[in-house]
């Protein structure tokens, strides 16, 4: 989804800026490629490097993690996410993305405490309030998810809110324009999407790729 590429930016950001040496830049390496598979690939090789230690470690893991996330292997990308955090414990990021994992596998109430860590790391996250939005509104605390659904759009700004506009349009929940701008149409839409545990208003990578690029 739209929501994880930013996450793999992040991430690849997290790696250009810690280079294996001068003669050895990751500008370009695998570990961060678009394609998962070439990603988990790449990511590999990096955390087998003898040299590779510490931070860039911790960001190789991740990065394969999320790869595994992105395919559908949460169980992997838990394991992965582990490790990176032991490596980094106040790995914002990771702590996020594996909280993410537990959502999308089932155990909702497991990831709760790694938003709430990625959050006091960085408060300003509309991707860690996405997350935790989605685990409240598993959890059934509905007020709580319309509050974090609405911290990520102030936070995320127009693109935020027009993934939210696009997903819940797609859902029959939002009639209005996708234009980014947080209106009380687009309010009772997620008023109305929290009330249900399985409403997602996030979209499908592919049915906001143009609209919100």
């Amino acid at each position: 989804m739209q929501i994880m590429r930013h996450w793999a930016a992040a991430l690849a950001g997290l790696l250009v800026a810690i280079p294996l040496a001068a003669a050895d830049p990751l500008d370009g390496h695998d570990c961060f490629s678009s394609d998962n598979d070439r990603r988990i690939k790449g990511c590999t090789e990096l955390i087998e490097r003898p040299e590779v230690t510490g931070q860039l470690l911790g960001s190789a893991y991740a990065m394969r993690a999320l790869g595994y996330s992105l395919k559908g292997l949460y169980d992997e990308a838990i394991r992965d996410y582990d490790e990176a955090i032991r490596l980094v414990p106040d790995f914002a990021v990771a702590l996020n993305n594996r909280a993410w994992a537990y959502f999308k596998s089932g155990r909702a109430e497991k990831g709760l405490p790694d938003v709430e860590r990625s959050l006091e790391l960085q408060p300003t996250s509309p991707h860690a309030y996405d997350t935790r939005a989605h685990i409240r509104q598993v959890m059934g605390d509905q007020e709580g998810a319309l509050r974090d659904y609405e911290a990520a759009m102030r936070f995320g700004g127009e693109r935020m809110v027009q993934l939210y506009q696009c997903g819940l349009a797609a859902l029959g929940l939002y009639g209005g324009p996708v234009d980014g701008i947080y209106t009380p149409i687009l309010r009772r839409a997620i008023e109305a999407c929290v009330t249900s545990k399985t409403c997602d208003p996030l979209p499908p990578d592919e049915e906001c790729r143009a609209v919100t690029s």
